[in-house]
């Protein structure tokens, strides 16, 4: 039996936010929903099946657990990373 696909969408503002919460989640066709709008909005999507596993669990707003924050902190470098080749691309 194949798995429903799943996603998890999280938000953080280093400025204003203590912690990374859970912005949006679900599996299915919710899952394709939150992947096309982040896919839409050129917001970076990394596929982490262990990650999700565990993000999957927690209810929209909650904080990131401290037993994920060095794989949230991985994602983080990610996300800064592509959005610097972003930069790099339109400054060209």
């Amino acid at each position: 039996m194949s798995r429903k696909p799943q996603a998890v969408a999280i938000k953080w503002n280093p400025e204003t936010d203590a912690l990374p919460t859970v912005a949006a989640s679900g599996e299915g066709a919710l899952a394709a929903e939150i992947l096309r709008v982040a896919a839409e909005h050129n917001i970076p999507i990394r596929q982490d099946n262990d990650l999700i596993q565990v993000l999957s669990m927690l209810d929209i707003g909650e904080s990131i657990p401290e037993e994920v924050h060095t794989a949230m902190a991985e994602i983080l470098a990610f996300i800064y990373w592509t959005n610097q080749q972003y930069a790099d691309i339109l400054a060209a």
